[in-house]
This record gives C-alpha cells, sequence and structure tokens, in this order.
C-alpha cells in the first residue's frame, strides 16, 4: 500500500491542507461538518489500491488549511474555486469529484459550473440541489428563498439548524463548551443504528414532523444538543474513541468560525448562483444516500427527480440501515459504489 503524503497547497491565496495516497487518476475528496480529510480515510486506502491518485483536503477553515476572517470568504463560489486550484496544484488538469455533506454541495457545484475540470462527480448524504445547494422539502432545486424556507419547516418556536448555525454565536457558544461531547453527541445521533432502533419507519415519515422533532430544529433559548439522543456505553466500531479524539483535536486548535460560515452564506450562494440555475449537471454523476440519513430524506424530492436536472445520470443507491455518515459507516460499501462508477467513467 502506497504511503499518505501531506501538502500545503497554495491555492488563490488560501493554504489547502491536502492528503494524498496513490497513483493514477485524480479523485478529488471533500468533507462537510463537522469533520477534514479524515473523514475519507477509508477511502483513501482503496481508492489508491484500485489504481487511482486519491486526495482529501480540508476545506477552508478547517485543520491546516487557511482560515478568514471574512464572511464572504466563504460563499461558494469561494469553495468551488478551491477545488479547481487544488486540481491545478496538484499538476493536473481534471478529476473525479466526490463530497460528503457540506462537501457534496460544493462537489455538485464544481462539476455543474466547471465540466472543463471535473469529469465526474458523486454525491454522498446531500444530493444534487442546483442554486439550493442543499435539497429541502418544498424547494428541491432551490426553488425558494432559503431563509423563507428554514422558517417554515422550523415551525413557531424554534429554529432550523442551518439558520442556527449561520447565526453563529449561540452554535459556538454552545459546541465550545464541549468540544468532545458535542462531537460525540451529534455523531451518534445522526448515525444510522439509533435511528433504526427508535424511527425503524424513518425513511418514510413526514420530513416535516421529523424535521420539528428532532436536533435539526432548536427551541428558543435551547441548544442543539439538547436533542442529541443519549450516547451508548461504547461508541460504535465504525467510530471508536480514536476517531474521535481526531476529530475533536482537530477543531480544538482550528475552532468553529469558518466551517459555521458556509452556513451563513446559505442566502448569499443561492443569489450567487441565480444565474445558472436553468442549467444542467452535463457530468457523469451519481448519488449515495442513506436509509436513516436526515439529509437524504430532505432530497427525496431532488432525488426523485433529478433526470430534469442532469443529462449524464449514473444511478442513485441508498444503503439500508445507514445514517448520515455514509462514508465512516459503510467504508466497504462506499468503495465499491464508487469505483463501480469510476470505472464506468472509461
Amino acid at each position: 500500500m502506497s504511503q499518505r503524503q501531506h501538502h500545503l497547497l497554495s491555492v488563490n491565496g488560501a493554504r489547502i491542507h491536502a492528503v494524498e495516497q496513490g497513483q493514477g487518476p485524480l479523485v478529488l475528496l471533500v468533507h462537510g461538518f463537522p469533520e477534514s480529510w479524515y473523514s475519507w480515510r477509508h477511502q483513501l486506502d482503496a481508492l489508491a489500491a484500485a489504481g487511482y491518485r486519491a486526495v482529501a483536503i480540508d476545506q477552508r477553515g478547517y485543520g491546516r488549511s487557511s482560515k478568514f476572517a471574512r464572511l464572504e470568504d466563504y460563499r461558494i463560489h469561494r469553495l468551488v474555486d478551491d477545488v479547481v486550484g487544488v486540481v491545478q496544484a496538484l499538476g493536473e488538469r481534471r478529476a473525479v469529484i466526490v463530497g460528503h455533506d457540506w462537501g457534496a454541495p460544493v462537489a455538485w457545484t464544481a462539476a455543474w459550473l466547471r465540466p472543463d475540470v471535473f469529469r465526474g462527480v458523486v454525491g454522498l448524504s446531500v444530493p444534487f440541489s442546483g442554486r439550493g445547494l442543499v435539497a429541502l422539502p418544498g424547494s428541491p432545486f432551490g426553488e425558494r428563498h432559503p431563509g423563507e424556507l428554514h422558517a417554515e419547516l422550523a415551525g413557531p418556536g424554534q429554529t432550523f439548524y442551518q439558520d442556527h448555525f449561520g447565526a453563529m454565536d449561540g452554535a459556538i457558544a454552545e459546541i465550545e463548551a464541549d468540544v468532545r461531547g458535542w462531537l460525540a453527541g451529534a455523531v451518534w445521533s445522526l448515525s444510522g443504528a439509533p435511528l433504526q432502533a427508535l424511527l425503524p419507519d424513518f425513511a418514510t415519515m413526514d420530513q416535516l414532523t421529523l424535521i420539528r422533532g428532532s436536533a435539526m430544529t432548536i427551541a428558543d433559548g435551547g441548544r442543539m444538543c439538547d436533542r442529541f439522543l443519549p450516547l451508548p456505553p461504547r461508541l460504535p466500531d465504525w467510530f471508536d474513541a480514536a476517531d474521535l479524539d481526531f476529530f475533536a483535536n482537530e477543531f480544538e486548535r482550528s475552532g468553529f468560525f469558518g466551517p459555521l460560515a458556509y452556513y451563513r452564506n446559505m442566502s448569499d450562494s443561492w443569489a450567487d448562483l441565480e444565474a445558472q440555475a436553468d442549467q444542467p449537471l452535463s457530468v457523469p454523476a451519481m448519488f449515495i444516500g442513506g436509509e436513516f440519513d436526515v439529509a437524504t430524506g430532505w432530497g427525496q424530492e431532488a432525488i426523485a427527480r433529478i433526470g430534469e436536472r442532469a443529462t449524464d445520470w449514473r444511478g442513485t443507491v441508498i444503503f439500508p440501515g445507514c445514517g448520515h455518515w455514509i462514508q465512516q459507516e459503510r467504508p466497504a460499501a462506499t468503495n465499491a459504489e464508487l469505483l463501480r462508477f469510476l470505472r464506468g467513467l472509461g
């Protein structure tokens, strides 16, 4: 097995930390919140062994990558410019891009705007939503302004988590009070095993009811963690104490301003993409979701209607029993699907 190499790449005035393994066609892996390059640890090994140059990055605001003080430095076009710049800084002209959670909207949008650079795209958890970035009930492709929609989804006396994160101060104070405990609670509460035990009909339940009764809405004066599920006596094998320590150590050093600024910019990013809204996603594309993943649930309409927006759709795969952390909860299945997609590109 080839060894991993860590690089600090100079990209459009930013420093992007990239972890590389293997040789061959470039596959760029983009993480979400609250994660890092390490979220792709199982995919780096598998892709390298299969003959690909796998590169997982820390997005701006995370890990060893640059931290910027201006909110506008976290708008969607900046994030797209980063991944395009990473491809160029690695000496490549083209790549396949794969994203999970917030990395999925970055990957989808990069492939949507720059098909000259990205020859294929795979999104995990969050389906393609056009200018909406994150597909939601009633707005599968960003038809509605995020702020208006979020208020309706949350209902009276509550705030949708994207707005809670985007307000920043309260969320930062909540998380910083116990970074390790908050991360453990978030990972467990959004994973497949506890949701399958608690809500076995999750995939067919009314999404509005689920949103309003979960940790994805915050009661006025409350905290997101107030609705986290109780932690088990022992963390699951796919996310053990050492994995939790890695993520906690990263965020204790880097903080949360940058990661939460992604959410603060959702309305501005929606406006920035208005001119692109009616353009199709033209490169080969596929989606991987989880049966018990909240974002997969919210995106059901976008998943069902993707044929209206993508001209070379290679399929949707939903992993049974899987929650939000798809490539970590189901590494072998994720690797198999990624390799199937990559080999189909020729």
